[in-house]
C-alpha cells in the first residue's frame, strides 16, 4: 500500500562519525591559544611596543605554523583603553596556555600581563618629607 522509505530520516542518529572532520582538544586549544595572541598583537602594535609584539608574533608563528598579519590600522582608543585590553586578553591566553601545557606561551602572556599592569598603575605618591610612597595595594589582575 506505502512504498518504504528509502533515504534516511533526518531524525536518525548519525550511525558514522568520519562524516565531519574532528580535532583533538590539543588541537582546539592551539587555535583558541593563537586566536587569543594575535589579538593581544593587534593591541600590542597598536601600543607601538616592538619588541613585545614581535615576541607574541613568534608564538603565533609557532603555535599556526605561518607568520600573523601584523596590525596596520590603529583606532583612536586611549592608551589607557588598550592597556585594559592588552591585560584581558593576555589573560585569556594565560589560562588557555596553562590548561594545555604550553610553558612558553603561559610565561610571555604572564608577562604582558605585569607590564599592561605596570602601565596602567598610578605613578607613586609624594609624602610631605619628600619620600615616595608606593601606591595602595591592589587586587592581583585587577586593574
Amino acid at each position: 500500500m506505502y512504498e518504504p522509505i528509502r533515504t534516511k530520516s533526518v531524525h536518525t542518529p548519525a550511525d558514522r562519525t568520519d562524516d565531519f572532520p574532528h580535532r583533538s582538544r590539543e588541537e582546539e586549544l592551539d587555535i583558541q591559544l593563537a586566536g587569543h595572541l594575535a589579538a593581544l598583537l593587534a593591541v600590542t602594535d597598536e601600543l607601538g611596543l616592538g619588541e613585545a609584539g614581535d615576541r607574541i608574533a613568534g608564538e603565533v608563528t609557532r603555535l599556526r605554523g605561518a607568520a600573523p598579519a601584523r596590525h596596520a590600522g590603529p583606532t583612536d582608543a586611549a592608551p589607557l583603553t588598550l592597556h585594559r585590553r592588552a591585560h584581558a586578553l593576555a589573560g585569556r591566553a594565560l589560562v588557555v596556555a596553562a590548561s594545555r601545557a604550553d610553558t612558553a606561551a603561559a610565561i610571555l602572556a604572564a608577562e604582558r600581563m605585569d607590564a599592561h599592569t605596570a602601565a596602567v598603575a598610578p605613578p607613586p605618591v609624594a609624602t610631605a618629607a619628600g619620600t615616595t610612597a608606593a601606591a595602595p595595594a591592589r587586587t592581583v589582575g585587577a586593574l
